[in-house]
C-alpha cells in the first residue's frame, strides 16, 4: 500500500510538531518524577514545620510529584535562605517561611549572605498570623497584670525566651521593658520548638512566639498566652486580648507565611506551584487545620505576596530604626 504524497513543507511542519510533543512529554515526564523540596528554616516540630507538612502532603496530589519537607534549622532560618539562593532554578526547590527571614533578618544582620530583592522571586502567600506572649506552666500568671506582677515579686527582672535572635519578638521585649521598667532579658532560640520545651519544663518563665507555635500547648493548659498582638483577638484564642487592648501599640502589622523559589525560576514553574497552593489551602481541611494552629488562611498569588512582603518590610526597617538597634 502506498503512502499517501505531502509536499515538504507539510512533512517538515509534521517532524517539528512530533518532535516538540515529543520533548514537552519528556519534559513532563522528567518533572513528574523529580522531587519538589520545601526548605523550611525551622526544626521538625516547630509551627513552620508542622505547617509545611500539612501543605506538603497535599501538593503532592496536586503535582502529582513527591513533595518533601527539608529543614534546614537555624539563625533564623538564614540556613535555609542561603541554600534556597544556590540551589538550581528549576523549579523543584521553594522556601516556606515566614515574615522573619525574608523580611527582618537583612534588617538586622549586616551580612546575611542574601539579598530576597536580587536572590529570591515571591512564588505564593497563603497566610497571615499573629506573635504573642505566653508564660509557662510554672509561672502563677493567668493574665498580663498577673504576670506583671509576678515579675515585680522577682525584682522587676525576668527572661523570655524568643525563637530567634534580633526578631520581632526581641524588639517586643525591649517595648514591654521600655513601657512597664522592667529589667526584661530576651533570650534566642534557635527556632521555637526548643523555646517552647524549656517553658513546658519550667526552665524559662515566658516565651514571645507565634500563635501557630503556642496553640496546642494552651488549649492543654501546660502554658498559658496572656496576650496576642494584631488589631483584633484570634478566633482560636478569643479569650485572649491584644496588646493594643493593653496599652501597647505598633505592632498591628500582621506577619505573613509564603513561599519563595529561587531567582531564575521558570515562570511556567512558578504559576504552577502558586496555583497547587491556592488549591490545597482551599481545601476545608486544610483550613480547619490551618485555622485551629491559629493562622488566618488566605492565599496570595505571586505579585500580592511580592507587595506583602516589601510593605511589611518597609514597616520593620522604620521600627528596627527607631529602637536605636544596630545591625550585628
Amino acid at each position: 500500500m502506498s503512502r499517501p504524497f505531502l509536499p515538504s513543507a507539510t512533512r517538515r511542519r509534521l517532524t517539528q510538531a512530533l518532535a516538540t510533543a515529543a520533548l514537552l512529554g519528556a519534559t513532563g515526564l522528567a518533572q513528574a518524577q523529580s522531587t519538589v523540596r520545601i526548605l523550611v528554616g525551622f526544626p521538625a516540630g516547630g509551627g513552620t514545620d508542622v505547617i509545611a507538612r500539612t501543605l506538603a502532603d497535599k501538593l503532592q496530589g496536586e503535582l502529582g510529584q513527591s513533595v518533601i519537607v527539608d529543614n534546614r534549622a537555624g539563625a533564623g532560618g538564614q540556613i535555609a535562605a542561603n541554600a534556597l539562593k544556590t540551589a538550581a532554578p528549576d523549579g523543584n526547590t521553594f522556601f516556606l517561611t515566614h515574615d522573619h527571614t525574608v523580611s527582618i533578618l537583612p534588617l538586622v544582620v549586616k551580612n546575611p549572605g542574601f539579598d530576597p530583592a536580587k536572590d529570591f522571586v515571591a512564588v505564593a502567600g497563603f497566610a497571615t498570623f499573629v506573635n504573642a506572649l505566653a508564660v509557662s506552666g510554672g509561672t502563677p500568671a493567668k493574665s498580663m497584670p498577673e504576670y506583671l506582677n509576678w515579675l515585680k515579686g522577682q525584682g522587676g527582672r525576668g527572661t523570655i525566651g524568643i525563637p530567634a535572635p534580633a526578631s520581632t519578638p526581641e524588639f517586643l521585649v525591649k517595648v514591654l521593658a521600655d513601657k512597664y521598667k522592667m529589667d526584661l532579658l530576651a533570650a534566642p532560640y534557635r527556632g521555637s520548638a526548643p523555646m517552647i520545651a524549656d517553658m513546658l519544663g519550667n526552665q524559662i518563665g515566658a516565651g514571645i512566639g507565634s500563635v501557630p507555635d503556642f496553640i496546642e500547648n494552651h488549649k492543654a493548659g501546660k502554658i498559658r498566652v496572656v496576650g496576642v498582638l494584631g488589631n483584633a483577638r484570634q478566633a482560636a484564642m478569643p479569650e485572649v486580648p491584644t496588646f493594643a487592648e493593653m496599652g501597647v501599640s505598633g505592632f498591628e502589622d500582621l506577619p505573613y507565611y509564603g513561599i519563595f523559589a529561587p531567582a531564575g525560576t521558570p515562570q511556567a514553574a512558578i504559576d504552577r506551584f502558586s496555583a497547587a497552593v491556592a488549591k490545597v489551602v482551599a481545601l476545608p481541611d486544610v483550613r480547619e487545620k490551618l485555622t485551629a494552629m491559629g493562622l488566618t488562611v488566605g492565599y496570595m498569588p505571586q505579585q500580592q505576596l511580592h507587595s506583602r512582603e516589601q510593605a511589611y518590610t518597609r514597616t520593620w526597617a522604620k521600627i528596627i530604626k527607631d529602637s536605636g538597634f544596630q545591625p550585628q
